[in-house]
């Protein structure tokens, strides 16, 4: 009789842990939890909510909908708790961030997407000014187009995600920037359209990604603050980080690549740039 009181003790206790747990909801639907460009900063939030002690429940959302429509719903507070989103003065604005960029600004080394025959050209090209006439094509709506613009490229808007691959096998446009998570997945499912890899160039940009939080969710954003900057002291979040990017970062082999820097001027003053552990540097390998 002992050892059945106890497992019932303990499940309700477990029970009242639950009971008493806050259900927060984050921007990534339940239908796209299969894809693997949400495992890691849903994986990271479970880490920092846990590294905080804190009692909460995270729940995918409940359906899928376009970004301006989630940032503006938790703006408005209504059944949306935590989104993570490439950070602007004006989301900053009108939400909190939490300033830790959760990628370590790895979404900011971009490697250009060529057609084959022009490998020879871009191997030339190691300064912006070479690159700024050429035709690059980003989303019109996408924060990297004002920057590229800002930064004087001649960048081509795009309202379709595939036509953007088109454009550049159709010679319509020259380069198509995108980060080093993303180029290999996108070369291998588009194999019939003889697409490349520059070489020996990066272009990088600083480029947060945060965790953002209605403005009025203060003990939530300390929560999530205090577990990432935990997870960065006990190698937790590199541990993380590496485990979901380290074959990209190997395969991009930026540290033999020319880095071509550019200006961001739309990140909000309190930007931690100063501050060199929350960034992924290629010579240290997160």
């Amino acid at each position: 009789m002992g050892a059945i009181r106890v497992i019932l003790l303990i499940s309700l206790l477990c029970a009242a842990h639950w009971l008493r747990a806050e259900t927060i909801t984050y921007s990534w639907p339940a239908t796209m939890l299969g894809d693997p460009r949400g495992h890691y900063p849903i994986a990271l939030l479970h880490l920092a909510l846990g590294k905080a002690g804190s009692q909460y429940n995270p729940v995918p959302s409940k359906r899928d909908q376009a970004q301006w429509r989630t940032l503006r719903q938790l703006e408005s507070g209504t059944g949306m708790d935590v989104v993570w989103t490439f950070t602007s003065i004006e989301r900053e604005e009108k939400l909190r961030p939490i300033r830790i960029p959760i990628d370590r600004g790895l979404l900011g080394w971009r490697l250009l997407l060529i057609r084959q025959q022009d490998s020879s050209r871009f191997a030339n090209i190691s300064e912006a000014n070479q690159l700024q006439p050429l035709r690059a094509v980003q989303g019109h709506d996408w924060p990297d187009f004002n920057i590229l613009k800002y930064n004087q490229f001649n960048v081509i808007p795009s309202t379709h995600y595939q036509g953007m691959f088109t454009m550049l096998q159709l010679g319509r446009v020259d380069y198509f920037p995108r980060t080093i998570t993303e180029i290999q997945s996108e070369l291998h499912s588009h194999p019939n359209l003889d697409l490349a890899i520059a070489p020996e160039l990066v272009l990088y940009y600083p480029a947060p990604l945060y965790y953002f939080v209605h403005p009025d969710k203060t003990q939530l954003a300390q929560d999530i603050e205090y577990g990432l900057r935990a997870a960065i002291a006990d190698g937790s979040m590199k541990q993380l980080f590496l485990q979901h990017f380290g074959d990209d970062i190997a395969q991009a082999h930026l540290q033999q690549r020319r880095v071509i820097r550019l200006q961001n001027p739309f990140l909000h003053p309190d930007t931690p740039l100063q501050d060199d552990s929350l960034w992924f540097k290629p010579q240290r390998g997160y």
